[in-house]
Order: C-alpha cells, then sequence, then structure tokens
C-alpha cells in the first residue's frame, strides 16, 4: 500500500516535468510554461513530499542542493522544508532519551526544556542542564530508521526504472541521488558516528581564535541521542551590518566563513557537508560556530591536488588544463562533445574575472550557452554538489551586504595566509615537491573560492538545469541577500585588491 501512495503521488510531478521538454514525453517540442505555472507546481510538489513524511522530506533537501537537476522555482521552495517539519511529541522524545540511557530523564538532568530549539526531518534538538553545564541533546525522530528503509526500498527501484525509460543526464544524476542517499541515509541517523565526527572537526579547529566547535557530552552519545555542548548565537544571515565594529563586522564574519570552509576542504579533507546559514552561528565573543555534523564528507588527497591545479590552469588561461581538471574531478560525461567543453571552459574563465553583480555574471553566460547547455552530458560529483552549495552559502552572505561582492579577491588574502598548510596537506600527491606546491598554491589558492562559485554555483549548480536563461536564478544568494523588513541595505563590504603571484620561497 505505501508503495502505491508513493507513485502514485510522484510519478505524475515527474511525468509532468519530462513534458516540459517533450511535450509527447519521448519526441516533440518544449511545452511553453509560465513563471505562475512553475511556481504552482512547486508549491504542490513540496505538499506531496511534506506529506509523504520524513524520508521524502531529507531526500528534497538533498535535491535542493541539486541545481544541476532541477530548476528554480522548486530549489527555493524545497529549501524551505526545513521550517516545515513538525515537532515530536514531548512523551515521545523523553521516553527515547530514556530507552537510550537507562534513566528517568528527571533523573539525567537537572533541567529538560520540552520545547524544541528546532525540528528536522529526522531529529529534533532540546535544550537541557547537565551536571550543571547547559548542553543541546539531539534525539533521532522514533521509528524513522524503519520508515526511511520501507520508503527507500520503494524509491530506488522506481528511480531505475525511470532511468531506464528515459536515458537522460539528468535522469541517470538523479538516480544515483536516489542511490547515494539510500545507501548513505543510515549513517546520519547514527549519532555515535556523528559524536565522532564532531570531534573530529573540533580537533581540526582546536585553538582557533575565530571558529568554535561544541564539545561533545561523552556521556550522553548514544546510536538514537546525542549530547552537545549548547552554545549560543544568531544564524550566520541575521548578523547586524555594523561595519567597523568588531565582532559585529560583517566583512570580517564572511572572511571567518570562507577560512572556515577552505580549511575543511583543501586542509583537512573532512568536509562539513550541510552548509546552510541554520548551522552557523554568530556567537557573542565574534566567534563564528558550526553546527550538526550528520553530513561529513572525507575530501581524498588526489581530488584536492585535481581541485588546486584546475584552479591553478584556471587563472593561467590555460583551457586544455582546465578540461582535464574537469575529467579528473569527474565532471564530464563520458564521449561528451568536447568542442562544447571547451566553449564552457573558455566562458567560465573568462567570467572569473567579472565585477560585476550575481545576476548580471550569470545573464552573461546564459546569453553565451544556454542555447545547449540544458543536454550537455554533465555529471556532479558529490563532493562537489557540496562546495557548491557552500559556495552558494559565501556569496550569499557576501551580497546581503555588498551586491557587488567578489569572492574572487575576498578571497585571495585569506588564501594566502593559509598557503603553508594548503600546500602541506596535499604537496606529496602525484609526486609533487613542496617547491612545485609552493608555486600551485601561491598563483591559485588565492582565487579558488571565486572559482568555486563561479564554475560550481553558476554553471554546475544552477544553469545546467534551466531550459531557459530567465530561470536561471540564484539560490541561496537570492535568499540571504535580500534584507529583512527594517533592515539596512547598506554595503559595508570592500574588496581587496589582488594579490601578487608568491614564488616559492615567498
Amino acid at each position: 500500500m505505501r508503495a502505491l501512495v508513493i507513485v502514485g503521488r510522484l510519478l505524475p510531478i515527474f511525468i509532468s516535468i519530462v513534458r516540459d521538454h517533450r511535450r509527447w514525453i519521448w519526441w516533440g517540442g518544449a511545452t511553453p510554461r509560465t513563471p505562475e505555472f512553475h511556481e504552482r507546481r512547486a508549491a504542490h510538489f513540496v505538499d506531496t513530499v511534506t506529506a509523504l513524511g520524513p524520508s521524502f522530506v531529507k531526500l528534497a533537501q538533498v535535491f535542493a542542493a541539486r541545481a544541476d537537476l532541477i530548476p528554480e522555482p522548486y530549489i527555493s521552495r524545497l529549501s524551505a522544508l526545513q521550517d516545515r517539519v513538525k515537532s515530536v511529541p514531548t512523551p515521545a522524545i523523553r521516553h527515547e532519551i530514556e530507552r537510550a540511557f537507562g534513566a528517568p530523564v528527571a533523573e539525567l538532568f537537572e533541567h529538560f526544556d520540552d520545547q524544541p530549539l528546532a525540528a528536522a526531518s529526522l531529529g529534533q534538538v532540546h535544550r537541557a542542564r547537565y551536571r550543571g553545564e547547559e548542553i543541546a541533546v539531539k534525539v533521532l525522530r522514533p521509528g524513522v530508521e524503519a520508515l526511511v528503509a520501507r520508503d527507500m526500498a520503494v524509491a530506488v527501484p522506481l528511480a531505475r526504472w525511470l532511468a531506464r525509460r528515459f536515458p537522460n543526464p539528468h535522469v541517470r544524476n538523479a538516480r544515483t541521488v536516489i542511490e547515494e542517499y539510500a545507501s548513505k541515509i543510515g549513517e546520519e541517523m547514527d549519532f555515535v558516528l556523528e559524536a565522532s565526527y564532531a570531534r573530529r572537526i573540533r580537533e581540526n579547529f582546536a585553538g582557533h581564535r575565530k571558529i568554535a566547535v561544541p564539545r561533545v557530552i561523552d556521556a550522553l552519545v548514544s546510536r538514537r541521542v546525542l549530547g552537545l555542548e549548547y552554545m549560543e548565537g544568531v544564524r550566520i544571515d541575521r548578523v547586524e551590518a555594523r561595519p567597523g565594529d568588531a565582532p559585529h563586522d560583517p566583512r570580517g564574519v564572511v572572511s571567518t566563513v570562507m577560512e572556515l570552509y577552505l580549511q575543511m576542504m583543501l586542509i583537512d579533507g573532512l568536509f562539513h557537508a550541510d552548509p546552510h546559514p541554520g548551522n552557523l552561528l554568530f556567537a557573542p565573543d565574534g566567534k563564528v560556530v558550526l553546527l550538526d555534523f550528520g553530513m561529513v564528507v572525507d575530501v581524498p588527497r588526489e581530488m584536492r591536488w585535481h581541485l588546486v591545479t584546475t584552479v591553478f590552469a584556471a587563472i593561467r588561461r590555460d583551457t586544455d588544463g582546465v578540461i582535464a581538471g574537469f575529467q579528473s574531478l569527474g565532471f564530464v560525461e563520458p564521449g561528451a562533445d568536447m568542442t562544447l567543453v571547451r566553449e564552457l571552459a573558455d566562458t567560465l574563465m573568462a567570467l572569473a574575472y567579472e565585477r560585476t553583480t550575481t545576476q548580471e555574471r550569470i545573464a552573461l553566460l546564459a546569453d553565451q550557452v544556454m542555447a545547449t547547455i540544458y543536454d550537455f552530458p554533465i555529471r556532479l560529483p558529490s563532493e562537489m554538489v557540496y562546495f557548491a552549495r557552500t559556495a552558494s552559502l559565501i556569496e550569499g552572505l557576501g551580497t546581503r551586504y555588498d551586491p557587488r561582492f567578489n569572492a574572487i579577491s575576498f578571497a585571495s588574502p585569506i588564501a594566502v595566509r593559509m598557503r603553508t598548510r594548503i600546500m602541506a596537506s596535499i604537496s606529496d600527491q602525484a609526486g609533487k615537491s613542496p617547491v612545485d606546491m609552493a608555486t600551485v598554491v601561491g598563483a591559485a589558492l588565492g582565487h579558488v573560492a571565486g572559482l568555486a562559485v563561479k564554475a560550481g554555483r553558476e554553471f554546475l549548480g544552477r544553469l545546467l538545469a534551466a531550459p531557459r536563461a530567465m530561470d536561471v536564478i540564484p539560490i541561496e544568494s537570492k535568499r540571504l541577500a535580500a534584507p529583512s523588513p527594517g533592515e539596512s541595505t547598506a554595503s559595508p563590504l570592500t574588496t581587496s585588491p589582488p594579490v601578487p603571484t608568491l614564488a616559492a620561497g615567498d
């Protein structure tokens, strides 16, 4: 019965989307759709996903990061799903805690707040006092493991069947996303594993003056319940714009967030894979606090090497090097039209240095390649999806305070400060010596975040899914950059001048 409900709700929506591009499913031209139609269908899709329950809410949130697969306005609607999740009743939460630790909640804690701090698709968080310390208690939703397993037993075969019936790169990539989700969702529901990731990331940032990671409460770790140090703060996208008034200078906040993710991506190789404003706090002491370690990925050293060398090739305007890097990173489908790949690489390199707004950069790229890009055979490895989401988050924070925020020049001094550590983390890859890597890092890493924004966000993260240029709308940037009622629209951020190339001995 559950299988019929899932298929009956999702298949009509999928067929409707396919008809946008082939009126008669397998043949015919595109079906004209108005923006109002897309808004209505997106709203219906979100209602459908919500009705199907936690398994599909979480899966939809994963797809919200895949703008290479689905266009606006679906992504904006899916991104808001986090705010629509209902909380679990208090008695059920207390029962889970008591079952995990073998004692009543009243005996475990001096105080336990029945009102959740946050409710998500897989679990929710409550504040408590434990041995005199304020902590956050994360509790898995009762019965969610069995529900996810049952739902994925339907979703995976359905996705595979659709991929066979519709041999399109986008459908194949969607199938891959669902298969990967089904294989890894169990890890996200294992709080013992999450605790180990939290400890490792906290250790990586130990002693950092501007970044904080909550401490795991070792006595409160189980598969279904996890205790963490409670940390005060406001969401990173709600920091007041008071330039020069440390620690409230938004330029400094964006700089810290950029440093946080550059270190995880290129130095530690342990990457927080759920970058959104709700998982980043701005603490009263001026530190940026990283939360929620259910989605963490290991970034192999080889991938870090290919990322750096691809950036280096782009800065040299070496099209062949960029194409080779794209292939090494797994971007290009086998059998792709290399002429088109070359044209896109040239366009991306040209746009990397544009001092324009995000909307203007996207429009320029769309005008040049949108005629052929929808059917471009490209794939986005999961690690690069997370990098693109991070780039989107950073640019969104920057453009909130400066519409012409330029991540390239802004990132340069940050990456230069980190060059020695980056060099050490990847210097023995592919037989490269520290001197070789000093040259690469000095020349390229000053621009790594900017290229990630352009290539990951604008090209791979937005344009591939859009059948028309005007459908391409920045997701995180648009949402974060729009001021709330009463907020200032001042632009205190300024861009830094380009940093000169560094030689090996610098």
